[in-house]
C-alpha cells in the first residue's frame, strides 16, 4: 500500500519521463560493471541504421529501420512491397544491415521481434534463433524475439 504522503499521478509528463530515464540510467550504471564499461564509448548511445531498396522508378521497394547499441543491431522494421517479395530483397536488406553493424559499428549480435503471422520463419532461415516467445501479445497473436551472432 502506498503511504498517504505520496500522490500517484497518471498524466503524461515528458520532463518527469526524462528525469526518470536519467535516474534509472544512473542506478543501472552504478549496479552494472558492463553498463559502466560502455560509458564514454561509441557503443554507449543508440545510432540509427537504415537500409533502403528503391525500384527502377525510385519508389520504395523495401527497407530496414533499426539501430545499433552496446555491440548489438536491433532490427525495428523490415518490409518489402508485395510485388517485390520472393526476389530476395528482405534477405539483402538484412545482410546489408548486419554487414554495416558488424564491419562499420563493431556489433557482434543482432535481435528482432516479430509476430507469428509476420516473419519468424524468414528470420530462422537467416540464422536467427528464438530466445523468447510471448503468447497473446496482443491477444490472439504470439510475439517472438530472435537473435543471431554476427561472427
Amino acid at each position: 500500500m502506498v503511504s498517504r504522503m505520496f500522490r500517484l499521478v497518471t498524466e503524461v509528463d515528458k520532463a518527469r519521463r526524462d528525469l526518470l530515464r536519467t535516474r534509472l540510467r544512473e542506478t543501472n550504471t552504478a549496479a552494472s560493471s558492463v553498463l559502466r564499461s560502455l560509458r564514454g564509448t561509441a557503443h554507449e548511445r543508440e545510432f540509427p541504421l537504415h537500409v533502403w531498396v528503391l525500384d527502377e522508378a525510385g519508389a520504395l521497394a523495401g527497407g530496414l529501420v533499426g539501430h545499433t547499441w552496446a555491440t548489438w543491431l536491433h532490427v525495428t522494421y523490415l518490409w518489402v512491397a508485395d510485388r517485390h517479395r520472393g526476389a530476395g530483397l528482405g534477405s539483402a536488406l538484412l545482410r546489408e544491415a548486419e554487414r554495416e553493424a558488424r564491419e562499420g559499428r563493431g556489433c557482434s549480435a543482432s535481435r528482432v521481434e516479430t509476430w507469428d503471422f509476420q516473419a519468424p520463419d524468414f528470420y530462422a532461415r537467416q540464422g536467427y534463433g528464438v530466445v523468447c516467445v510471448i503468447p497473446d501479445y496482443p491477444p490472439g497473436i504470439t510475439e517472438y524475439t530472435l537473435v543471431k551472432r554476427l561472427g
